[in-house]
């Protein structure tokens, strides 16, 4: 399948759908995203309105133009907006792209509700993108994304040093994690099929 086509995307599972953001969003994503937890490990952050702006339209000009492909999480059961995450460092020809760029509302953590937008994701990389890797970075500090992205069974590549700024003017170390094509059929019946995306899981 070509990736050109990547911004009319919508993925689904039992419990979210992920779709582009919109505009129409904004109120949504207002209710939720001005809780300093959020972004304790992002390099960017959403504390006023006008960050918040800032945000859609970047998410919107990123995945008209292709650069990335910016979701909006919606929870099936409440029919909520409860984040957002993103296809990015597309590279279409290598049939590799990163999964990044990943929040969620401070309420529904430990849902199982990021789990299953990651199984989303990795479904349709694998399965009808057809991505040979599948890559995801985080901050070495962030100790819960870290052991969020082993439980998927990505496995720990290497830390880059000294990666980049962060709010506040520390250097971010930031590691590394994978999973690849061969690999991913095993992960996906060891680690969702016999784990249900249920609530608490």
């Amino acid at each position: 399948m070509s990736w050109k086509n990547l911004s009319d995307t919508v993925l689904t599972n039992d419990r979210v759908e992920l779709r582009r953001i919109r505009l129409a969003d904004r109120a949504a994503f207002e209710r939720i995203v001005y809780d300093e937890e959020i972004w304790r490990y992002f390099v960017t952050r959403i504390e006023t309105s006008a960050e918040l702006d800032t945000f859609m339209e970047t998410a919107i000009k990123d995945t008209l133009s292709g650069v990335r492909n910016v979701f909006a999480i919606i929870d099936h059961e409440s029919g909520h907006i409860v984040g957002s995450s993103a296809y990015g460092n597309l590279a279409e020809a290598e049939r590799r792209l990163e999964i990044g760029w990943s929040w969620v509302a401070t309420n529904v953590r430990r849902t199982g509700l990021n789990r299953a937008a990651k199984l989303a994701l990795l479904d349709h990389a694998f399965d009808v993108l057809e991505c040979e890797r599948v890559e995801f970075k985080t901050d070495v500090l962030n100790t819960v994304a870290r052991k969020g992205l082993m439980s998927l069974g990505a496995q720990e590549e290497g830390v880059l040093r000294s990666f980049n700024y962060m709010p506040g003017g520390r250097r971010r170390d930031v590691v590394y994690y994978s999973i690849l094509r061969d690999e991913w059929p095993a992960l996906r019946k060891e680690r969702f099929t016999s784990r249900p995306l249920q609530k608490g899981k």
